[in-house]
Formats: structure tokens, sequence, C-alpha cells
């Protein structure tokens, strides 16, 4: 798979090579994207990792409740991760994430669906513990090509602050 990304509209005024805790403001929003999934890609991701049979078995997926083949939410979840690293992510400052609160699929991802990552800022905090670093919580949404919503988390990151 050949990932190609970019931003859909206003992104941040700094690079996320030198991106660090004070970039992220609370309230801003972002988009990226475009990943579209094909049925060979959900296939191969839940023989691997979720090989139930809506994931891997056309026939059985086709007489289910979906009327197809979908997507692993694990597989939808990595998808998200995937954008998220690849445009929001600092890759100078980030310090692991402490955990994720939420994590829902509203609707299923399937063959041929064209996927984008919509970022929200909503926290942006200064540890109380450790002034070297921020935590930075955000709603992280992936939708479809019709708007969709196919994934919703609300993840938390550290991240190193610049003058640290």
């Amino acid at each position: 798979m050949t990932i190609s990304t970019r931003a859909l509209g206003d992104d941040f005024p700094t690079p996320i090579t030198d991106r660090y805790f004070e970039d992220y403001a609370a309230g801003a929003a972002y988009e990226y994207g475009h990943v579209t999934v094909d049925e060979a890609e959900i296939i191969e991701f839940a023989r691997r990792f979720d090989p139930q049979p809506i994931h891997v078995d056309p026939a059985f997926a086709a007489a289910g409740p979906f009327k197809g083949i979908i997507a692993s939410g694990w597989h939808t979840g990595s998808i998200m991760m995937r954008l998220f690293a690849d445009h929001f992510l600092s890759r100078v400052a980030s310090l692991a994430s402490p955990g994720v609160d939420e994590l829902r699929w509203p609707a299923p991802v399937r063959p041929g669906d064209e996927l984008r990552l919509r970022v929200t800022v909503l926290e942006a905090r200064a540890s109380r513990s450790k002034p070297d670093r921020g935590i930075v919580r955000t709603r992280a949404e992936l939708l479809n090509q019709d708007d969709q919503l196919v994934l919703h988390t609300l993840p938390m990151n550290m991240l190193r602050r610049r003058d640290a």
C-alpha cells in the first residue's frame, strides 16, 4: 500500500519537523486525506489480525448484516493512526500517549471507501508534574467520501515544550 496524503485546508503554520507543544492550540481543527481502502487490503489485514468471517469471507459477508466485506475496526484505527502520525503528531516533540479516552466505530468501512481524518485540539495544557512537556487532548474523526463518520476517538499525547 502506498499512502500519499495531504492537508485538506488550513494546516499548522509550523512544519511537523519543528512542531512542539506550544504549536497545538485548543480549538484548532485540521483535515488530512485521502486514503482509499480496497477489498484485498481489508482481507489481508483481517487474516493477520482480526479473522472474523465478515472481514475475510466475501460469501459469508454478503449474506450477513452488512451485505458485504467490511474492514476490521482495528484496520480503520490503523488508517486513522497513519494519517495522525503523518500529519498531526510532531516528529520532534512527541513523547508518547498516556491513552485514549474513547474509541467508536459508528459505521463500517467498505471496499472503495475514501477516508479522511479530521482532528480538533480539545485541550493543550502544561504538565503539572513535568514542566518540560504538555498534554494535548484531541478529537480524531475518520470520515468517508459521503461525510459519514466511521471512527471517533479521543486520544491524548505528551509533547515536549519548545523551550525545554
